[in-house]
């Protein structure tokens, strides 16, 4: 839907909707569910054919790329990862192109898919995965779990129960260290999803505000902002990487 056939508040409205279904706390961001799926498909599509073509000869450019994602994403766990677990580095692999996919599919048209869910009787249509706090507080929970699990298989549930209990001032201050624990725990999850969403959500509503823009102002401002924006993209996907090995390598740290 163009922009000039809306006010500014119905437009703002409609591109930062979300197609659901449902009502309320049990609400489906149907948009988020399916390009998040989509996007997820997509990536397993490349680096399965990758996989399938690869070569000890002259690589193909698929292969290349794969190769330098694996390599780049290897050294990082390398360096942040002081445990042994063969899961670390193809979770980190995951996260990485997983999100830096979701995270860029916002520089596409800005209108065309929103044009298109219009045509065929979808109201709302927001295709940046990332920039829903369901999609990013869902990735931070598994990210979550995964570090009590670790925590707990790593240390054993006497020494995940110590370390809840007994730090930092031990047990002296067992209330006052499970409270600090506890916070220190929750945070992580609530950063890592605020992080990646917040910075997700504040780009779409600039591209927003600049898409009410006349259109020479908007090609003006449009090519800068999508320049930054790529870069925002791919550092946000990396820090969500690098914060979910740093967590994971604490979690398989045995005091």
């Amino acid at each position: 839907m163009a922009a000039e056939n809306l006010t500014a508040g119905e437009y703002i409205k409609h591109h930062l909707g979300h197609w659901t279904v449902g009502e309320g706390f049990w609400a489906i961001h149907v948009d988020t569910m399916l390009f998040s799926l989509l996007l997820g498909g997509l990536f397993l599509f490349l680096f399965i054919r990758a996989a399938s073509k690869v070569t000890v000869g002259v690589p193909g450019g698929l292969q290349n790329f794969t190769e330098i994602l694996v390599e780049f994403v290897d050294k990082q766990v390398k360096d942040s990862f002081h445990g042994r677990s063969a899961l670390i580095a193809p979770l980190a692999l995951t996260l990485f192109v997983w999100i830096f996919l979701m995270n860029i599919v916002k520089l596409l048209p800005y209108d065309l898919f929103p044009y298109l869910a219009h045509a065929i009787g979808v109201e709302y249509l927001r295709i940046n995965p990332t920039s829903d706090i369901n999609a990013t507080f869902g990735m931070s929970l598994a990210v979550f779990f995964l570090i009590i699990f670790y925590s707990i298989k790593i240390k054993g549930a006497v020494g995940f129960s110590k370390e809840l209990l007994l730090q930092p001032f031990g047990k002296w201050f067992i209330p006052f260290n499970f409270i600090l624990k506890v916070v220190e725990e929750i945070a992580k999850p609530v950063s890592l999803s605020l992080r990646l969403f917040g910075n997700m959500y504040a780009g779409g509503l600039i591209f927003t505000l600049i898409a009410l823009l006349p259109w020479w102002i908007q090609w003006s401002l449009g090519l800068p902002w999508s320049l930054f924006k790529l870069l925002i993209i791919t550092l946000q996907a990396f820090i969500f990487m690098v914060l979910t090995i740093v967590y994971l390598s604490m979690a398989h740290e045995d005091h």
